[in-house]
């Protein structure tokens, strides 16, 4: 597997989720956060950076590196290009997994599958839907940064780059949990048993 870096995106205010969902508890009582994090440390990323509310209060898993963001009304691309900022001059990666907050039910194999993932860029997909988290290449990450991809979403980036779809057998790719009913509804049906 090549080298790889989590970028959890966990910068929204979670208006419907009540409170930034980055802090949000799972029915086992770890934070979405954690959850993303674990399931990254798991894959074995090398490298795990999240974007977080400014002035953020709430618990950060050991070993994540937390960049907070200028404002609180950032949307996902501007998220997405200060959590590469931070990541850009960090060593041993080759690639990226671009991981919003709200998919905290997303399988460690299914990190490790879009790791070793080769291209520009990797979309994973079920049942022919695209999911998350998505992946890019160290040299898109640097484009980015560097301004030669700007969006302004990272849906154009992707087309713009040709992401091709790496088919999975994970349905937390598409457990959007964005409000408490999304979230119960997912860990009836996702959970692990064990």
């Amino acid at each position: 597997m090549q080298p790889f870096a989590g970028l959890i995106l966990a910068g929204g205010a979670g208006h419907r989720f009540g409170g930034p969902k980055a802090f949000a508890l799972l029915p086992d009582d770890r934070t979405f956060l954690h959850a993303c994090s674990d399931a990254h440390r798991s894959a074995g990323a090398s490298h795990i950076t999240a974007t977080l509310p400014p002035g953020n209060r709430g618990p950060v898993p050991d070993g994540v590196h937390a960049v907070d963001l200028a404002r609180k009304d950032l949307d996902m691309f501007q998220s997405i290009l200060a959590g590469l900022h931070s990541l850009i001059n960090t060593t041993h990666w080759e690639t990226v997994i671009v991981h919003p907050v709200d998919h905290p039910l997303v399988r460690p194999a299914t990190i490790a599958a879009l790791a070793d993932d080769h291209g520009p860029a990797s979309i994973p997909t079920i049942n022919g839907r695209h999911g998350h988290p998505i992946r890019l290449s160290r040299e898109v990450a640097e484009r980015i940064v560097r301004g030669d991809l700007t969006g302004p979403t990272l849906r154009e980036v992707l087309r713009e780059v040709r992401a091709h779809d790496l088919l999975v057998d994970d349905p937390g790719i598409r457990a959007n949990c964005n409000t408490p009913e999304t979230l119960q509804k997912a860990w009836r049906m996702l959970a692990p048993t064990s």
